[in-house]
């Protein structure tokens, strides 16, 4: 497998050895030991899977109290997917990068814990497979504003399909007041 640095530290695209024949394909989608040389987490305690329909935008999600890295990849149709740092010390606090996750090329994206995470569907459906560091915790979740200017997302649309939840999600500048007061209360 090839790790390709992105923009963010941390934020990695895994390209895996894909072993190609006239009877298909076979690839390795996770191996504790390559990941851990790597420098990637050994350990993931969940695994999501969702089914989109095209031009969906899911996310921006975080968790605050439990954050999760997640090991994004795309096992159908093709993603545009997207981490925006939120960890309030970090230099790059409100930057994002965004990679391009298809069935086809099998690559991944890790993010770390405290990042946002949400994808954009470029084709007609897609479904998405995902590990996490830690567990789903509903009360510990936020969402970050898909659209907010101050972090100035390129999404491939302006008029995503988005859910009432993901529609309403915090700016940038009131995720950064959260999360001073629970520093200041840790």
């Amino acid at each position: 497998m090839k790790i390709i640095n992105t923009e963010l530290p941390g934020v990695v695209v895994i390209e895996p050895e894909i072993h190609r024949d006239h009877r298909g394909f076979f690839l390795e989608t996770y191996n504790a030991e390559k990941y851990r040389a790597a420098g990637l987490p050994e350990v993931f305690v969940q695994d999501n899977h969702s089914r989109s329909m095209g031009h969906t935008l899911r996310g921006l999600h975080a968790q605050l109290k439990h954050p999760q890295g997640k090991l994004v990849r795309a096992i159908a149709g093709r993603i545009f997917d997207v981490a925006v740092d939120i960890r309030p010390d970090s230099p790059y606090f409100g930057r994002w990068v965004g990679v391009t996750l298809s069935s086809d090329s099998a690559n991944q994206c890790y993010i770390p814990p405290g990042f946002a995470h949400g994808f954009y569907v470029l084709s007609q459906t897609a479904e998405v497979e995902y590990k996490c560091t830690d567990f789903y915790c509903p009360g510990d979740e936020i969402n970050l504003r898909w659209d907010d200017p101050a972090i100035g997302i390129s999404w491939p649309s302006t008029t995503p399909v988005l859910s009432t939840k993901d529609a309403t999600g915090m700016l940038l500048a009131d995720v950064a007041r959260l999360l001073s007061r629970l520093q200041e209360a840790a």
